[in-house]
């Protein structure tokens, strides 16, 4: 299985990107994703979630009502729409692919097998 990350760039504070994964399985509808980030020098953390029917999702406490994230099974792509940016959101995303689990477990960046390549989200103050 192969993800493609896509969307990132350079953006003022208050302004929006939307990045997107693309996955190159057929059973894409099988599993949940989620996108994470990685900061310089920080471990990579938990940005948001949704499960495979994409009638759930989770987020962080501090992009929660900034960001969405939302899914297209029928085009085996999951998107994040990231509004209001601040500059502590300068990171790589991420996206990742695991088996379907209980929402609350989508946060555990070890339980995701597959990967995107990261896409860099930069937001100037």
């Amino acid at each position: 299985v192969q993800l493609q990350a896509s969307g990132g760039g350079l953006v003022q504070a208050g302004g929006s990107l939307r990045l997107s994964c693309a996955a190159s399985t057929r059973t894409f509808g099988s599993y949940a994703m989620g996108w994470f980030r990685q900061a310089p020098g920080k471990e990579r953390e938990f940005v948001a979630a949704i499960t495979w029917s994409g009638s759930t999702t989770d987020y962080v406490d501090s992009v929660k009502g900034r960001f969405t994230i939302s899914r297209d099974n029928a085009k085996n792509t999951v998107w994040m729409q990231m509004n209001s940016l601040k500059p502590e959101d300068t990171a790589v995303y991420y996206c990742g692919m695991r088996q379907q689990g209980l929402i609350g477990t989508l946060r555990n960046k070890h339980q995701y097998v597959y990967w995107g390549q990261g896409t860099q989200v930069t937001v100037s103050s």
